[in-house]
């Protein structure tokens, strides 16, 4: 693998009149690499990928995508890059094939070399039975598999995929999971938004949190857990009343701050893993008098991650924006 990224974003600057979406944003991707990006609603994640996908030009700052500057070389930039929205791109009322076609031929593929690059990904992707059907009778899942087969038309290097499960059901999820997975085992780079932490979590090598339109943390995802505590200790206390009694009791232990506690005297604490762990926290609860109904041990999510970073939890940020 060359040590060339594949992607390669330095100090970009974005700016919608007086808001700045993007603040010196910074990305290294790797080739052949599904690269995370995660971050709240209006963190930048999509204006970021406009830019690397030539959609938007850039304020400040510079990117390459397969070594070609995407506001200098724009025109050879996409010629390597694919890119799936948030929201299918497709003509309703033509057939799947029919839409296969077309992209194809803009892409400036022959007639033939459209017609057989079609029916290649319609067989990929499950779709041979529904091609001659019009898109507009077709599932959520299936719209999703016609527009990444339609960003794949002309063979990307890099594809851009800007959410794609959004609204699909765990099915569906699942099966561009491996769609995914499969186009990396050819050796594709993915550049991969989403709000949903598992899917980050599955199928990123590395990722990064972006909030405020720049970087705030990078790793692989063990390594983003690590970094806020390996685990968690989960505690449901007898009385809820002594809730900070016991936070100050286990302050000790914790790797970063303790959460405040729950409204029904749960308490969750972060923490460095460690033979015996839970006997010492009741232990030192013991102590200062306070009672415990139950206790657990967990390892530390990506959503832990956001919301150490960010200071809320992921389905609070998409609440939010809805």
């Amino acid at each position: 693998m060359t040590d060339t990224p594949a992607i390669l974003a330095e100090g970009l600057i974005k700016n919608y009149g007086k808001i700045r979406a993007l603040n010196g944003l910074d990305l290294a991707v790797a080739p052949g690499t599904v690269y995370g990006l995660l971050g709240p609603n209006g963190a930048g994640k999509t204006t970021a990928v406009r830019v690397l996908a030539t959609l938007l030009w850039p304020d400040g700052g510079h990117a390459r995508v397969m070594g070609h500057d995407v506001v200098t070389q724009a025109a050879a930039a996409r010629r390597v890059i694919g890119l799936t929205g948030q929201y299918a791109a497709l003509d309703e009322y033509l057939t799947g094939r029919s839409n296969l076609l077309m992209i194809g031929q803009l892409s400036r593929l022959t007639t033939r070399a459209a017609a057989r690059r079609a029916d290649e990904l319609l067989d990929r992707f499950g779709l041979t039975d529904a091609a001659g059907r019009a898109v507009k009778t077709y599932s959520g899942g299936m719209r999703r598999r016609l527009d990444l087969a339609a960003s794949l038309i002309a063979h990307p290097s890099v594809l851009f995929l800007d959410e794609p499960t959004t609204g699909l059901d765990p099915s569906a999820r699942a099966l561009m999971w491996d769609i995914v997975r499969q186009l990396v085992a050819d050796g594709t780079t993915l550049l991969l938004t989403t709000q949903y932490l598992d899917e980050a979590d599955q199928l990123a090598g590395r990722i990064a949190v972006i909030d405020g339109g720049k970087v705030i943390a990078e790793g692989a995802p063990a390594e983003l857990k690590a970094s806020v505590g390996g685990q968690r200790v989960v505690l449901e206390l007898a009385d809820p009343e002594d809730a900070l009694v016991a936070a100050k009791a286990l302050a000790p232990f914790a790797t970063t701050e303790i959460s405040p506690p729950g409204a029904q005297g749960s308490l969750e604490v972060p923490v460095a893993a460690a033979d015996g762990l839970a006997t010492q926290v009741l232990r030192a609860l013991d102590a200062v008098g306070v009672s415990v109904n139950d206790i657990a041990v967990r390892t530390a999510s990506l959503d832990d991650v956001f919301l150490t970073l960010t200071g809320h939890k992921a389905e609070e940020a998409e609440e939010e924006a809805k």
